[in-house]
């Protein structure tokens, strides 16, 4: 395949071509999807919209191999929105064991509730049903909508913005939260019929996690290489906004994630001194908690016991 003398992103010079944006690069990501996707337990049938719809909670900031084991030990215990709404909320902040971001399981329990009281105990496929769920945001409601029932939406995470920035736009990094820009390209390059859509937002997706990483980019197994604005480019450097890294040691994340532990680990309510142990500094250690107690994962008690949330 030779360089193209038209705009990667696909915009058809020629009268007769009626193109959309993005179909020259349609069929080579999907069928680079189709021989190379992995082979992942939320992408096989039997997952359904309930099985779809725990992944993406449990996917947003943490990595695949961390998040099997959990998505599997969660979906044999809840098979259904309506077994995982019969439990306390503190269950699902216990069982999503240390993913990270524990706030995600009380959203997906509320999520879990609203479907069963609203919905009769399913996934609901409207996108805009979706999206009135409790926890549920844009890209959530979107990824659900099109990986579980197949339907045409932009499906927009990092990955996706990611191989947008570099094959469209020829930046190395998209900006670090989404733009305006960003929605109106990945909506400008859907396919036009629903299930190519749905196939082209795994693939685009599968793509960047895969091959178009953050810091070790494989042109050579790319299927759109030789489109990519920014390799024709020459790979110039980001010029934007310093890219925020992740830091964990000594935060107050890593503190609220010690306080948790304890909780998760212990059958009743937990005394105050049995906290203190986990972390040194006092000043740090009350205001991880306090933060815990304010955002809901953690419940006070008389006596100077904390415990699981129970409602």
């Amino acid at each position: 395949m030779t360089a193209p003398t038209k705009p990667p992103y696909g915009g058809a010079t020629d009268s007769a071509s009626e193109r959309a944006p993005g179909e020259p690069l349609h069929s080579p990501v999907i069928d680079w999807f189709d021989e190379h996707a992995r082979d992942l337990p939320w992408r096989r049938p039997e997952a359904g919209a309930w099985g779809v719809m725990v992944s993406e909670f449990m996917l947003q900031q943490t990595p695949v191999n961390r998040v099997l084991p959990v998505y599997e030990q969660w979906l044999a215990r809840w098979p259904r929105p309506a077994d995982l709404a019969a439990e306390a909320p503190g269950e699902a902040v216990r069982a999503w064991g240390r993913l990270g971001y524990p706030r995600r399981a009380l959203r997906l329990h509320g999520a879990a509730v609203a479907i069963t009281e609203r919905h009769g105990g399913d996934v609901p496929a409207d996108h805009a049903q979706l999206l009135a769920l409790p926890g549920i945001g844009e890209y959530t409601a979107a990824a659900v909508a099109s990986f579980a029932y197949g339907q045409r939406h932009a499906v927009l995470d990092t990955n996706v913005r990611r191989v947008f920035a570099r094959a469209v736009t020829g930046t190395q990094y998209p900006p670090n939260a989404t733009t305006a820009a960003e929605r109106r390209l990945a909506r400008a390059l859907l396919p036009q019929d629903a299930p190519t859509a749905a196939r082209w937002a795994a693939a685009s997706m599968e793509l960047g996690a895969l091959v178009c990483t953050a810091k070790n980019e494989t042109c050579g197994r790319c299927p759109i290489a030789a489109q990519c604005a920014w390799r024709l480019a020459g790979k110039p450097a980001h010029e934007g906004p310093p890219r925020r890294g992740q830091t964990y040691a000594g935060t107050d994340r890593q503190v609220r994630g010690r306080l948790l532990a304890v909780l998760r680990e212990a059958h009743g309510p937990v005394p105050q001194s049995a906290l203190d142990r986990v972390w040194h500094e006092p000043v740090q250690r009350a205001r991880a908690l306090d933060g815990l107690v304010a955002d809901g994962l953690v419940e006070p008690l008389q006596g100077g016991l904390y415990r699981l949330p129970q409602t």
